[in-house]
């Protein structure tokens, strides 16, 4: 008996993991399970039958008490919004027009795009559709090779999840009790270093093999690009991402100000384009409320999942696991590291995120990693930055890569899901080999942050 009491956390993860699978909501099976346990710990005697007000008051606690927690729907409101504004189309063909004699210009002006609409939105199903139905058709039309097209798309439109104002950051940074300021600022440095390597590629790609991404190919279109039109076209996004994340790291607003601030931006901006109307508000709010309740009811579950396996010993039980087997703290953090991989293959991360992040993150935060991060208090920030870059492969990766079905669902006729799986492969191994060089130089991620004093 006193050995199945030992072994509970251990046997929650175990049922957790087919009723994963079951297909029924993710938010009801962490909950059930939770209060599952819970039930079977007070009649085994070893629990409190009033620690079940303990769970409510945490949930309340820790989600519906959290004020930071409201920049999750602003967020994604403006990023919805700016879906709607226009602001993307007009952009994307500026960036054709100045890339259009560089080698996979179209692909490269994508990649940017990628970047903006990453920082200004965060919502990666919206950037995804939006750079398909925008880009996908110029791109075949101009002779792209279809494989690369959709790999450089998908991957491009994932940066929403790790580049600020990344709704994924925000939800992190309540979970490990940290400054959602100081994740973005840590996440910075590793986000612009993959769309390097992803334009890098692309570049090199396309030079050593022309046919691939053959170029615009019309000097005529040069008369069209004037310096008003790339004011016009540059100007409205960066001043948005200038409002938003200027705000959060001047120290003029919390990341729930900013992101009102964001919102009200894409209010402005949708006017100015003449894209604001009853019809696009109402859309855009329902939109917006759907996903939050989603997201919300995940916390609520896997809160009272977390809780239930603290209580139970969960991280006294790996602890103690790691520290009598003298296992390195380097094994235990490329295990999993490997699983947050392998899981993405099919979850999302929002789930991935709930279950990990409260169970693991106060073990790896105890382990000690040497000279490797002398600085006190920073592996918990590098930890949750190792896990979002290691998180965005799991929209890419098969069989059930959202940003895969996202983009099959807005591409035109003749483009296969054969041929986004095949696109997406270079951007997979690069965005590993992006995690694997964070994991070798931590200040990829820690320098801005120690720089900027957050």
């Amino acid at each position: 008996m006193e050995m199945i009491i030992e072994l509970l956390p251990v046997l929650m993860f175990l049922a957790l993991v087919p009723l994963l699978f079951s297909g029924f909501p993710v938010a009801f099976v962490l909950g059930g399970v939770g209060l599952l346990f819970w039930l079977i710990a007070v009649g085994l005697g070893i629990e409190n039958p009033n620690s079940f007000f303990l769970v409510v008051s945490r949930i309340f606690g820790g989600v519906v008490n959290k004020l930071v927690l409201v920049a999750i729907p602003m967020f994604i409101f403006m990023g919805t919004m700016l879906e709607r504004s226009g602001v993307a189309k007009e952009l994307l063909y500026t960036l054709q027009l100045m890339t259009r004699r560089v080698p996979g210009g179209l692909a490269l002006s994508v990649t940017v795009l990628g970047v903006i609409l990453a920082a200004t939105t965060g919502i990666i199903g919206a950037s995804v559709v939006m750079m398909t139905l925008l880009a996908l058709p110029v791109m075949i039309e101009r002779g792209y090779d279809k494989a690369l097209a959709t790999g450089t798309i998908a991957a491009s439109g994932t940066l929403g999840i790790l580049l600020p104002p990344s709704i994924m950051l925000v939800v992190m940074a309540d979970l490990l009790s940290t400054s959602a300021g100081g994740l973005f600022l840590a996440a910075i440095g590793p986000s612009l270093f993959l769309a390097a390597l992803y334009m890098l590629y692309i570049f090199g790609r396309t030079a050593m093999a022309p046919h691939l991404a053959p170029p615009l190919g019309a000097d005529a279109a040069a008369g069209q690009l004037t310096f008003m039109r790339i004011l016009r076209s540059f100007v409205p996004p960066i001043l948005l991402i200038i409002l938003v994340l200027g705000s959060i790291f001047g120290g003029f607003a919390t990341p729930t100000e900013a992101s009102g601030v964001g919102a009200a931006g894409a209010l402005v901006l949708a006017a100015l384009n003449r894209k604001l109307t009853f019809v696009t508000l109402k859309d855009v709010v329902e939109k917006s409320a759907l996903t939050t309740t989603m997201l919300f009811g995940l916390f609520v579950g896997a809160t009272a999942f977390s809780y239930v396996f603290a209580l139970l010993g969960g991280h006294d039980l790996i602890l103690s696991a790691i520290n009598q087997n003298g296992i390195s703290p380097w094994l235990v953090l490329a295990v999993l590291m490997l699983a947050v991989f392998l899981l993405g293959f099919f979850f999302d991360w929002i789930e991935i995120t709930l279950i990990i992040l409260p169970v693991f993150a106060p073990i790896i935060a105890a382990l000690d990693f040497g000279s490797h991060l002398p600085e006190a208090g920073t592996v918990t920030v590098w930890f949750a930055i190792l896990m979002a870059v290691n998180l965005q492969t799991s929209f890419l990766t098969p069989p059930f890569g959202f940003a895969l079905f996202y983009m099959k669902g807005a591409a035109p006729d003749g483009v296969r899901l054969a041929d986004i799986y095949r696109g997406i492969i270079p951007f997979v191994l690069l965005q590993l080999f992006g995690l694997i060089v964070l994991l070798l130089w931590p200040d990829l991620a820690l320098w801005l942050p120690r720089v900027m004093g957050k």
